[in-house]
């Protein structure tokens, strides 16, 4: 026959009490790093703990100061969406606000959202999390609609956001896409057309359409947008865009679209139709998402700087759940050259 191993007794901080000579409760505030205990106690108990191996159950720690140690992330989806359909721009923010988060000692709960039967943001009433980070498109209002009138107290800051009164965080619109038109400009690309919408709840969409507005307006030139039809997938309404900008016979010579799937599904058309990429027509894209590098040509984009944007989600969370006042904060970007443009 075998012996189980019999597992040794657990340490308790009863133990740790009795090796350091101190009482149980002066052993919980030495190792929390209460001010009110003496250095020569503090390290008496911590130097006990050491030799007993004992672990402090932070779990406990936490919640003994009304702290839970996690943060909720909601992604939005459309309606309905099939979750591989989501944009992958979202997985890169998910990722990064996650890896944030752990950074800072933070476990995370995520939740992918679409519609009344699954809307819930009652993390922290529920002390299920400290606060939350809500991602995702602007276009499912009913979403925005409901974080919006979460009770009053509630921590939550967000990345899509269609009001300004949100604790928000975002990419540096305006600059990126005034670098994607000015890249274009100095590679002799002068005809070049906004694929975009002034009407999209997308907030960033109308402030990128400014940013290639101004670069076109201060180069003498004249803006020129053409509207996506609505409610259709983003791939989709480029292709559709770009059709239609090759059927009207007007000249171009350069498509900035507003998101990185529409540039991609534009790319697609431009190539069916035997437009040369980048020698007849350039694309630029916004966003970084990782099929830019792999269509055919690989699309030249503005890409946010995605572990900053997950690191301010998260800092200016841990703000607001510390008492403080955060503010609005934009993203750095970057041009990102490939194939798609002119060398």
């Amino acid at each position: 026959m075998t012996r189980t191993a019999k597992r040794p007794p657990r340490i308790t901080s009863f133990d740790v009490a009795e090796a350091a000579g101190v009482s149980q409760s002066t052993v919980s505030r030495a190792l929390a790093g209460d001010p009110s205990i003496s250095e020569p106690t503090r390290l008496r108990v911590a130097e006990a703990a050491r030799k007993l191996n004992y672990q402090v159950d932070e779990n406990a720690a936490r919640l003994r100061r009304g702290r839970t140690g996690t943060l909720a992330i909601v992604l939005i989806c459309r309606p309905g969406q099939d979750r591989k359909d989501i944009n992958p721009f979202y997985y890169s923010l998910l990722g990064s606000a996650c890896a944030a988060a752990s950074a800072r000692g933070y476990e995370v709960l995520v939740s992918f959202q679409d519609g009344p039967d699954n809307f819930w943001g009652h993390y922290q009433e529920r002390r299920k999390a400290d606060g939350l980070i809500v991602i995702g498109t602007t276009s499912n209002a009913a979403a925005w609609d409901y974080f919006g009138q979460l009770p009053e107290g509630t921590h939550w800051v967000c990345w899509g956001a269609p009001r300004d009164d949100f604790a928000w965080v975002r990419s540096d619109n305006l600059s990126g896409a005034t670098l994607a038109t000015r890249h274009m400009l100095v590679r002799d690309y002068t005809r070049i057309v906004c694929i975009g919408s002034l009407t999209s709840p997308q907030r960033q969409f109308i402030e990128r359409y400014e940013g290639y507005a101004q670069a076109m307006d201060n180069a003498g030139l004249e803006p020129r947008l053409e509207h996506i039809e609505s409610g259709l997938p983003r791939e989709e309404q480029g292709r559709r865009a770009a059709a239609r900008l090759v059927e009207s016979g007007a000249a171009f010579d350069g498509i900035f679209a507003v998101c990185d799937e529409m540039a991609l599904g534009a790319l697609k058309e431009l190539t069916a139709r035997g437009v040369r990429v980048p020698e007849d027509v350039g694309v630029v894209g916004f966003d970084g998402i990782r099929a830019g590098a792999w269509s055919s040509p690989p699309l030249t984009t503005i890409e946010p700087d995605f572990q900053t944007a997950g690191t301010l989600l998260v800092d200016r969370l841990l703000a607001m759940i510390n008492g403080e006042e955060g503010s609005a904060r934009r993203v750095p970007v970057r041009l990102v050259v490939r194939g798609s443009t002119r060398a």
